[in-house]
C-alpha cells in the first residue's frame, strides 16, 4: 500500500494542526510539544493530529545500524492518544517515502489530512535529505497556505531532552533521571512466555518475558517495578540479565510480582521501572542468592507503599 492510499483511508472531520515525528518513548520533550498543539488546536477549533511512522526511518535509510526503541508503536499510539490528540496517522516509512520531497510529503498532508497548520521542533526537518527544515517549511506555509509554529526546546538540567539521551541513561541504569526525561516511568509490555521453575524451587516464581528485538532495555540488574496485569497493578522486582549464579548466558528479562494468585502464562504485563535495587551478582550459593532476595523484596514493599498508596 502507497503512501497515498494509506493517507486516503485517514479522514479527518475537520481541518487539522499537525505535528510529524516518530515520538520514540513519547518523552517529556514530547509531551511538551503536543500540550503546545492541542492548546493551539483547541484556539483555533482545529483538530490536534500526530504523524508518525513505522518502521522507525533510521532502519529503512541506515538498515546495517540498528537503533533500538524506547516503545513498541501499540505503546506510543496509546501514549498519544492519552495525551489528548485527536487524530493518530500512522505512516509506512519505505525508500520510495524517503524520496519524497519536503514540497511532495507537505502537499499530500495538506490534501488528505487537511492540514491547516504545523507545529514542529527546533531541529526539525522531513523530506529528501531532511531538506525541510523550518526556513523552508515556512516559506511552503506561505505559498501552499498552512500555519507554522517552533516550539522552542524542551530542557532539563541544562540538557535537551531527547530519545538519544535516554537510552544513554538507561545503559546507565539511571531511572530518576530517566523519569525527569520522560516524565514519567520507563515501562516496557510484553507477553509472558514461561516461568521459571528454578525461581519456584527457591520459593519465588518468575515470569519470563516476551521481549521484542530492538527493545531499549535498562542495563543489567535488579530493578523496583510496579507490574500491571489485567487493570490491576502490583509491586515486583524485576531482573534483567544472565543469572550467572546459574551459569546461564542467555540475556532475559524475569520479574516477580508479590502477593500474585495465578496463573500469568500467555499474560500481557506493562512494567514500569521505579529504580535500580542492585548491579547483576553471582552468588557462591542458592542460598546466599535467595537471601538477597529477601532483601530486594523487602525493598520492593517499601517503594510499593509510597507508590500504590
Amino acid at each position: 500500500m502507497g503512501i497515498e492510499q494509506e493517507l486516503a483511508n485517514i479522514t479527518p472531520e475537520r481541518e487539522t494542526l499537525l505535528t510529524v515525528g516518530v515520538f520514540d518513548g513519547v518523552h517529556a520533550g514530547h509531551r511538551y510539544l503536543i500540550e503546545r498543539l492541542n492548546q493551539r488546536a483547541q484556539e483555533n477549533g482545529l483538530l490536534s493530529g500526530v504523524v508518525t511512522f513505522n518502521p522507525h526511518p533510521q532502519s529503512v535509510l541506515h538498515p546495517h545500524s540498528r537503533l533500538p526503541w524506547l516503545s513498541s508503536l501499540e505503546d506510543r499510539i496509546k501514549s498519544l492518544r492519552e495525551l489528548g490528540v485527536g487524530l493518530v496517522a500512522v505512516l509506512s516509512f519505505t525508500p520510495e517515502v524517503a524520496q519524497l520531497s519536503a514540497r511532495e510529503f507537505i502537499v499530500l498532508l495538506k490534501k488528505y489530512l487537511k492540514m491547516n497548520g504545523l507545529i514542529i521542533g527546533p531541529d526539525f526537518a522531513l523530506g529528501r535529505k531532511r531538506e525541510g527544515d523550518a526556513n523552508l517549511l515556512g516559506s511552503l506555509g506561505q505559498e501552499i497556505g498552512f500555519n507554522m509554529e517552533v516550539v522552542s526546546p524542551f530542557t532539563v538540567n541544562g540538557e535537551i531532552v531527547s530519545s538519544s539521551l535516554i537510552r544513554q541513561a538507561l545503559t546507565q541504569g539511571d531511572m530518576m533521571k530517566i523519569e525527569r526525561l520522560m516524565g514519567r516511568y520507563f515501562a516496557l509490555s510484553a507477553k509472558v512466555i514461561s516461568t521459571d521453575k528454578r525461581g519456584q524451587i527457591l520459593g519465588f516464581p518468575t515470569a519470563n518475558l516476551d521481549i521484542k528485538p530492538g527493545q531499549t532495555l535498562p542495563n543489567n540488574g535488579v530493578y523496583g517495578t510496579i507490574t500491571r496485569v489485567e487493570d490491576k497493578q502490583f509491586a515486583s522486582a524485576t531482573n534483567i540479565g544472565t543469572r550467572p549464579t546459574f551459569g546461564n548466558n542467555e540475556k532475559t528479562v524475569e520479574t516477580h510480582l508479590l502477593d500474585y494468585e495465578g496463573d500469568l502464562y500467555g499474560k500481557e504485563l506493562q512494567i514500569k521501572f521505579i529504580c535500580k535495587l542492585r548491579d547483576e551478582k553471582c552468588f557462591a550459593s542458592a542460598e546466599e542468592l535467595k537471601a538477597q532476595i529477601e532483601e530486594d523484596i523487602k525493598k520492593v514493599r517499601a517503594i510499593a507503599a509510597r507508590e500504590l498508596k
